[in-house]
């Protein structure tokens, strides 16, 4: 656990705020998981109702959850949910086609790597340099699970994240173009981005 500037950063996710966790995700993320989990309160209540807690990390201001960033660690990741949960919560004809795009965003770490799930930050936090404290924390759990490099993937119609992990010693290894999922997923390229770490 660090603290910074009225900032609490822990591990996992508190009792009782998966809502606001799966709230701050969709508002980050929604835009990309809107095809396969939306409309927007169903892919809230997916998410709230698939986390796996101690794959996050969580900046807390005044004992409110104001960031997350999760991660995949031993083929889980911070939200869970297989095919037959996306059949449960949408409907057996409507569920096929959304795992089927849900496959479509689905990523394995490398051997010794630590693969971000995304770094959601309350709008109205931001500036206030949460990301990066979530960023360190997550730094901090690869060094901890012998992991000698973190990488995230970012799109295109993100540069604000771009910038973001630039900032913090993250650079660009490999640009994947998907013009074809821009209509459905919202992006047409994807950046992967290492940072190495000591261990």
């Amino acid at each position: 656990m660090t603290t910074e500037e009225n900032t609490e950063v822990l591990r996992g996710v508190p009792e009782g705020a998966g809502e606001r966790v799966a709230e701050l995700y969709w508002e980050a993320f929604g835009a990309k998981l809107g095809a396969a989990l939306g409309p927007a309160a169903a892919g809230r209540r997916f998410i709230a109702g698939h986390l796996n807690a101690d794959r996050a990390v969580s900046a807390l201001s005044a004992g409110r959850v104001v960031g997350v960033a999760g991660y995949h660690l031993a083929g889980r990741g911070l939200v869970g949910g297989d095919a037959a949960a996306v059949r449960a919560a949408y409907g057996r004809v409507s569920g096929v086609w959304r795992v089927f795009l849900l496959a479509l965003l689905e990523r394995t770490p490398a051997r010794g790597e630590l693969l971000t799930d995304g770094i959601a930050v309350d709008p109205a936090e931001r500036g206030r340099g949460i990301g990066g404290l979530l960023l360190r924390e997550i730094e901090a759990v690869a060094v901890e699970q012998r992991c000698h490099r973190v990488r995230l993937d970012v799109v295109a119609e993100n540069p604000r994240a771009r910038a973001l992990y630039e900032r913090h010693g993250f650079r660009a290894v490999a640009v994947r173009r998907t013009p074809w999922l821009r209509d459905v997923l919202g992006f047409g390229a994807v950046t992967t981005m290492h940072k190495e770490v000591a261990r």
